[in-house]
């Protein structure tokens, strides 16, 4: 694959220097995703509600969702988040695993009907969620047979001692963060069949990457090189969109649903990085070599400079085609089909012409399908989904599309509702933490996520 997820900021420096933190471009995608999740049941029905409704979670997808609730409820939702990633870097394998545990969704509705009889009935809606979240972490290590890192900085020979021969590559890469979505919708029924709604949608991010490129060398004499280089970024931001949808019975049984989000503004991007001149090195960096025992550190002395900027985003709008069918009270079968522009995406407030100039020539529209099922039996509930989302970059591969397939089950207690959920969603991503060298190809990475979820439902 051709597709790069590092940028390079500085490339005809003196000093070997190296851009590992996210670009622009892809962080700017990384900040378009969605990660699909929501209530249990959400989750096990793979988020196919844009023409059901009665689901909290359903407010972000079609905003007409919160006047389908025969009455006012709560909800309450966590969730168990694992990641497993196995690197595959010039033939060796690494694999890492981690869990988180979040509180990922609260919302409530509040629904209340009118003596109008045409205006039946509407709603106040309220929901919280974790639009995307972005703690994940992984090492790729091998030997790309390319050094980089060729130099002792103290090195007073002239000229220096060359360490070309490359023994060993490590990279560490640690994402945290995530980015909120809270929706406020307005919702109303016409005749009983046509049902409209309105949202106003606001977002807090916080994003932070941490990498390390270890590297290990030789001069072909026995010297070693061993060279540690260190990354950080911290983004905050803030943001909002605007949501309109609509829900149509066309028969008892039959319902199509459609919506529109608009673009989500990022009005102000806040990012603080090492990634900034010092002594040569975009990062902080230590060299050491065998045959000197005094250690290069561009850091010491507490010599820590950063580098603070603040811009703007601009992420695409979003289209939703739904619809379903209902058996009675005995199930329902339901699909979502969602538009993306990628090459919508826009950077702003400072010189960002490649950047963008780069969103449009490798960026597309992308389409995903999510389809999920109930059945009821009594008081249980039965569930699943399916869930298929296209990578938003041109060249990318087959593998790099997200599927997944989720399942869940549901218990009424009367006022109170517990229902669970399980997710799975495979796809694959490059990883590219020496883009300035074209002799050196990107890690590989599986990514393998599962997803359990709990929500509690209180009817008021």
């Amino acid at each position: 694959m051709k597709k790069v997820t590092l940028f390079v900021l500085f490339c005809t420096m003196a000093l070997p220097s190296f851009s590992q933190s996210l670009g622009y471009t892809n962080l700017a995608v990384l900040l378009s995703n969605d990660s699909n999740s929501g209530t249990a049941r959400y989750n096990a029905m793979s988020g196919a509600f844009g023409a059901l409704g009665g689901d909290v979670s359903a407010l972000k997808i079609n905003p007409a969702s919160g006047v389908v609730f025969k009455n006012s409820l709560f909800t309450a939702t966590v969730n168990s988040n694992a990641y497993d990633i196995n690197s595959s870097y010039y033939n060796n394998n690494v694999n890492t695993q981690e869990e988180y545990f979040n509180f990922s969704q609260a919302g409530a509705v509040f629904v209340y009907k009118t003596y109008d009889k045409d205006w039946t009935k509407f709603a106040f809606g309220f929901n919280y969620v974790q639009k995307n979240t972005f703690d994940r972490y992984f090492i790729a290590k091998g030997n790309s047979g390319f050094a980089t890192f060729v130099e002792y900085p103290l090195d007073t020979n002239n000229p220096k001692t060359q360490y070309k021969n490359a023994e060993s590559q490590e990279f560490t890469n640690n994402y945290k963060g995530a980015l909120d979505e809270y929706n406020f919708t307005v919702s109303a029924v016409y005749q009983n069949n046509l049902h409209l709604g309105f949202a106003i949608n606001t977002y807090e991010l916080k994003f932070r990457q941490q990498s390390i490129l270890r590297e290990q060398n030789n001069d072909g004499s026995g010297n070693i090189l061993n060279a540690k280089f260190y990354q950080q970024n911290n983004i905050l931001g803030t943001g909002f969109s605007l949501g309109a949808g609509a829900i149509y019975k066309v028969a008892n049984n039959l319902r199509v649903g459609f919506a529109y989000q608009t673009p989500t503004w990022f009005t102000e991007v806040n990012e603080e990085s090492n990634i900034i001149n010092n002594d040569g090195f975009f990062g902080d960096t230590e060299i050491s070599v065998s045959n000197n025992n005094v250690i290069y550190d561009n850091t010491s002395g507490n010599n820590f400079p950063v580098q603070a900027f603040t811009y703007k985003l601009k992420t695409p709008a979003k289209t939703t085609a739904s619809v379903a069918y209902v058996f009675g009270g005995n199930g329902l079968l339901s699909a979502d089909y969602t538009m993306k522009n990628y090459r919508k995406i826009k950077l702003s407030n400072a010189d960002f012409s490649s950047e963008n100039q780069t969103i449009n020539n490798d960026l597309k529209n992308t389409y995903s399908l999510n389809v999920g099922t109930e059945w009821r039996f009594k008081s249980l509930s039965l569930r699943g989904g399916y869930h298929y989302e296209e990578n938003p970059y041109k060249d990318a591969i087959k593998s790099d599309n997200i599927t997944g397939y989720s399942f869940g089950a549901g218990f009424n207690f009367g006022n109170t509702k517990l229902d669970f959920a399980y997710q799975t969603k495979t796809n694959t991503e490059p990883y590219n933490f020496y883009p300035q060298y074209n002799q050196v190809k990107a890690a590989e990475l599986n990514i393998d996520n599962k997803v359990i979820t709990a929500t509690l439902t209180i009817n008021l």
